[in-house]
């Protein structure tokens, strides 16, 4: 079956997003939104499909993929629900927990089907990392690039809301008991407000997770590194590899000076899969167009993230 998509917003992500829907064989993008006339029509040119300024009526669609700016996105949303449609919004959901909340309640109310897009979930090196983990106690997470003006959030609901959805995922999705938070402002360029750095450290009863988000960075850093009492697990997002590590000590034998009493084992395990993060995030999203995922499942997976980063903002801009 072949699921008509609307797309709500032609900036450089949501021209990903038509791309892969696009390219799906289990979609077909039939309509792009934008009240830029300029990128709108451009986006629906190169993909040959209709282009609209406003939502209007959904008829025309089975699902919706919401890539607008943050700020539009509870009030584009509750258009799409109350249409009635299967909505994929991007990440976050929306920066005042107020509004997440909102969105949450009127999709479970009216069971409609909502998806967040947190595209880290679907990094193979991720999914790879996840397949071999134990028990894991402590999990660090650096997210840092050079800055970029066109982002007007800070880098807590840019940035540091991946990291924090990841390190809730490998503590079993449950959110963490406690949460500290310091944050920095530093850019001439951005807006009051708007966080430049922010470390925030979570205490789950299994473990501890400190995260890290700059856009003051000099280079592009996405790096996760979870430990277990007898492993070290050191995945790199950008390049989507894994590396294990694992320490191993020989007391007690005799060697006569010539050899090693101790040593690290490096494994390097092959990935689960190499396909591309957008089109297996599409591919769950039909699922639960389909109905053959849960949809009460996935919703609950969204809070959570979206309330811890307002928490350690909340604490870090004091």
């Amino acid at each position: 079956m072949t699921h008509r998509l609307a797309l709500v917003g032609t900036g450089s992500m949501g021209a990903l997003h038509a791309r892969v829907i696009s390219e799906s064989d289990r979609a077909e993008l039939v309509r792009v939104i934008d009240p830029r006339a300029e990128a709108g029509r451009d986006v629906a040119r190169r993909f040959s499909v209709d282009w609209t300024p406003e939502i209007d009526s959904l008829s025309d669609v089975d699902a919706v993929v919401l890539s607008a700016p943050t700020e539009m996105h509870h009030e584009l949303a509750m258009d799409v629900l109350h249409e009635g449609r299967p909505l994929l919004i991007e990440k976050p959901v929306a920066n005042d927990i107020a509004e997440v909340r909102n969105i949450l309640d009127v999709s479970a109310a009216r069971g409609i089907p909502l998806m967040c897009g947190l595209l880290e979930r679907f990094n193979p090196a991720v999914l790879t990392a996840r397949a071999l983990l134990g028990e894991p106690v402590h999990v660090r997470s650096a997210r840092h690039g050079p800055y970029a003006a066109r982002i007007r959030t800070g880098v807590a609901w840019d940035l540091l809301v991946h990291d924090v959805d990841l390190a809730i995922q490998l503590f079993g999705g449950a959110a963490p008991r406690d949460t500290t938070a310091a944050a920095g402002h530093f850019h001439p360029q951005s807006l009051a407000g708007a966080e430049d750095t922010l470390e925030a450290l979570l205490s789950f009863d299994r473990g501890l997770a400190s995260v890290s988000a700059s856009r003051i960075g000099q280079r592009k850093i996405r790096t996760l590194t979870v430990s277990e009492l007898d492993r070290l697990i050191e995945i790199d997002l950008l390049r989507r590899d894994v590396t294990i590590y694992r320490h191993v000590s020989h007391e007690g034998v005799s060697d006569g000076g010539r050899g090693y009493r101790q040593q690290t084992v490096i494994e390097i395990p092959e990935l689960l899969t190499v396909r591309e993060p957008l089109a297996s995030q599409l591919d769950r999203f039909l699922d639960l167009v389909e109905g053959t995922v849960d949809a009460a499942t996935e919703r609950d997976s969204i809070l959570p993230p979206h309330v811890v980063v307002s928490d350690v903002r909340a604490q870090a801009i004091r």
